[in-house]
């Protein structure tokens, strides 16, 4: 059974791609966003636009846009909203996002949709697109569980939960051996905060795509695999 429902996964999937498929993942901080984006973009095998690393980039490389959000940054201060929106447009502009990308971060203010909006709309001139914003719905407490039982590697970066996904040797990365660390931002009070910013920022955007027709949400409760079925099933629907 399981084979004849992946096979017309897998159907559906080599149909969907004569259109472009873009998407964006919506939900609160743990909410497996990360994880499954990763997979996701291997399977679909387009790029994974991650906001937070393309803004870094540009800082690292000294970019023109870099060393002005930069100025921003060094000052505590938020970068601009038309400066990023800029980057973001110049990477969804490249070659390898021409077939479809998954946008990861961005947006995160209705302001910030807006902005996607128009950008859609310059990119795409004569040509199909699927959008969908897909959002991760799932239980507060299981959250907070997972943020303060998340470790990471100092070393390569790989995140592990110690209840959800553990390390194979306890206390150390399965990559690289490494000692692994908790975030001092892990802890009960910062999360419940962090959620509070999500709610009262970010989750408007749920309304706003709603209204727009193309939310999709899946139940974010339960393990990696649980939820990668969800998400597929959302996907070639």
């Amino acid at each position: 059974m399981n084979i004849v429902k992946n096979e017309e996964n897998y159907i559906n999937l080599e149909k969907s791609k004569i259109m472009k498929k873009e998407l964006i993942f919506l939900g609160p901080p743990a909410c497996g966003k990360g994880t499954q984006t990763e997979k996701l973009a291997a399977y679909l095998q387009f790029p994974h636009v991650d906001t937070g690393s393309l803004l870094r980039a540009e800082i690292k490389n000294e970019t023109p846009d870099g060393v002005i959000a930069k100025s921003f940054i060094d000052k505590g201060n938020l970068v601009p909203a038309e400066l990023v929106a800029k980057i973001i447009k110049n990477r969804l502009s490249q070659e390898d996002c021409r077939d479809g990308f998954i946008l990861d971060g961005y947006p995160r203010s209705v302001e910030q949709a807006d902005k996607l909006e128009v950008i859609q709309k310059e990119l795409n001139k004569n040509q199909d697109v699927d959008f969908r914003a897909i959002y991760f719905d799932i239980d507060t407490n299981v959250l907070v569980e997972r943020i303060v039982n998340r470790r990471s590697c100092p070393a390569c970066g790989a995140i592990y939960n110690l209840e959800f996904k553990p390390p194979k040797v306890e206390g150390h990365c399965d990559n690289d051996g490494v000692e692994l660390v908790q975030r001092k931002d892990d802890t009960r009070e910062i999360a419940q905060a962090r959620f509070d910013t999500y709610f009262h920022e970010t989750a408007p955007l749920i309304e706003y795509y709603k209204n727009k027709g193309v939310l999709k949400t899946i139940d974010a409760n339960g393990t990696i695999d649980e939820v990668w079925e969800r998400l597929l099933k959302v996907i070639n629907d």
